[in-house]
């Protein structure tokens, strides 16, 4: 399961709605190649479900992950900081060994 702060629940509401999404949109979370640390996150806004997608709502935000990225972000939480030393979304992802300084990318 990937769960969802509060306060990322309310940043991604406010997200959809300043980009006129509908109910119908949803958070795909993802893993990539890439990045320093050797895999890096994604986020985005989808309405087409795949094929072997797992689906989980927490905090009224319905969140969907491919059975691939599933892997490595079981158990992850998605937060969101607005304070005076960054802003913008966080993974608490317990299955990284090492994650980079911007925390966009880890490795397992």
């Amino acid at each position: 399961m990937i769960t969802v702060t509060d306060k990322a629940g309310v940043q991604i509401e406010r997200l959809k709605e300043e980009q006129g999404l509908s109910s119908e949109h949803f958070l795909r979370v993802g893993v990539d190649s890439g990045g320093c640390s050797g895999l890096s996150y994604n986020l985005d806004f989808d309405t087409v479900l795949k094929e072997g997608d797992q689906v989980f709502e927490h905090n009224g935000v319905k969140v969907v992950c491919d059975v691939r990225s599933m892997l490595y972000l079981f158990g992850t939480e998605l937060d969101f900081s607005d304070g005076l030393n960054g802003k913008g979304f966080s993974f608490n992802n317990p299955n990284a060994s090492r994650t980079c300084s911007c925390g966009e990318s880890f490795a397992v």
